[in-house]
C-alpha cells in the first residue's frame, strides 16, 4: 500500500501543464518544436488541478483552449530592438487565470524584489537578438505524469519504514564516556547524543537513521554486539517527498490519498459487478448494458 501511494503521488496525481502553443511568430534559434518543449517543462501552479475537468471528458468545449474548466490560456509576445540580449523568461507569459502561473512567479510575487534580482529572473525559454521576436498562444491543461513526466507534481518520492530503536541500557552502561561519544559519532546521521548530566546515550531522532547499519557495525567492532537493536516498523512509513513546486508536497499526499481511494472504491464496484453476473447471470450483464 505504501508503495502504491508513492507511485501515485508520481505518477497520477493531477497538476496543469501547457499541452498545446500555438506560434504565431518566431524568428528564433530555436525551431518551433523545441520552444513548444520547453513551455510544457515550466511548473505551472496547479492548487486548483483536482477540480479542473481532463479536456477529454470536457462536455462544455471542443478543446480549443476557451473553457474555463479545463483549460488556461497564455500569450506571449517578447520582440528585441536592442543591441543587447533580451531573455524571454516565465515572467512573460500572461495567463488568463492570475491562479495558473509559473512557479517561480508567484514565488516572486510573493517577495518584494521582484524580477530584478538576478536569482528571480524567471525560467529561461530563449534568448533574442536585435531583430528577433517571438510571440505565441499556448493553452496549458490538466494531466498526469502517467501521459507525460511535465505533469508529474514530484522530483522524487521515497519512503522507509519507521524504525524501532531499542539500546541495551547494560551494555551502554558498561562503556566508558569516550566509547560512547567514539560509537555515538558512528553515524552518519544525528541520531543519538549523549546527556551531558547524566552521561547516558539517547535517541534524539529516530527518523534520521538510514538503515546504514554502521552503528551496529561499530558496536560489533567495540566486542558489544546486541549493544543496539533497530528494526523497522512495519506499520509505519515515513515519506520523503520533493515537489516540483507546483503542488505543495503536503498536499501531494492528500492527493495521492484521494485518489488511492478513488481506485479502491472502482475496484470495489467492479467487484459488486461481478458478484451481481455470477447471482443473476444474463440479466445482470443485461442490466449493465453488456
Amino acid at each position: 500500500m505504501a508503495n502504491a501511494l508513492r507511485r501515485i503521488m508520481l505518477s497520477e496525481v493531477p497538476t496543469i501543464a501547457i499541452d498545446l502553443v500555438e506560434i504565431e511568430v518566431n524568428s528564433t534559434v530555436l525551431n518551433d518544436e523545441f520552444i513548444a518543449h520547453r513551455l510544457g517543462l515550466i511548473p505551472l501552479v496547479s492548487d486548483r488541478a483536482m477540480d479542473m475537468r481532463f479536456s477529454r471528458d470536457c462536455d462544455a468545449c471542443d478543446g480549443d483552449g476557451q473553457c474555463v474548466h479545463c483549460s488556461v490560456e497564455f500569450q506571449l509576445s517578447v520582440r528585441c530592438d536592442e543591441d543587447q540580449t533580451v531573455d524571454v523568461t516565465s515572467a512573460d507569459l500572461i495567463s488568463s487565470d492570475p491562479m495558473v502561473v509559473p512557479v517561480d512567479v508567484a514565488l516572486a510575487a510573493a517577495r518584494t524584489e521582484g524580477f530584478d534580482s538576478a536569482e528571480n529572473k524567471g525560467i529561461i525559454i530563449v534568448k533574442l537578438r536585435r531583430g528577433q521576436e517571438l510571440r505565441l498562444r499556448a493553452i496549458a491543461r490538466k494531466g498526469i505524469g502517467k501521459d507525460h513526466a511535465k505533469w508529474s507534481p514530484a522530483a522524487t518520492v521515497t519512503y522507509m519504514y519507521e524504525p524501532d530503536i531499542y539500546i541495551n541500557e547494560d551494555m551502554m552502561g558498561s562503556l566508558t564516556l569516550e566509547e560512547k561519544i567514539s560509537w555515538v559519532e558512528s553515524s552518519p546521521t544525528k541520531v543519538f547524543d549523549i546527556d551531558p548530566d547524566t552521561h547516558q546515550v539517547k535517541v534524539v531522532d529516530a527518523e534520521a537513521y538510514t538503515y546504514d547499519d554502521e552503528v551496529i557495525k561499530k558496536a560489533e567492532a567495540m566486542g558489544k554486539p546486541g549493544l543496539v537493536e533497530i528494526t523497522g516498523r512495519e506499520d509505519s512509513f515515513i515519506f520523503t517527498v520533493e515537489s516540483t513546486g507546483a503542488v505543495k508536497a503536503s498536499q501531494i499526499v492528500i492527493n495521492a490519498i484521494e485518489v488511492l481511494k478513488q481506485k479502491l472504491d472502482a475496484v470495489r464496484l467492479s467487484e459488486d459487478t461481478v458478484e451481481a453476473d455470477e447471482q443473476f447471470g444474463e440479466l445482470g450483464a443485461h442490466m449493465r448494458g453488456g
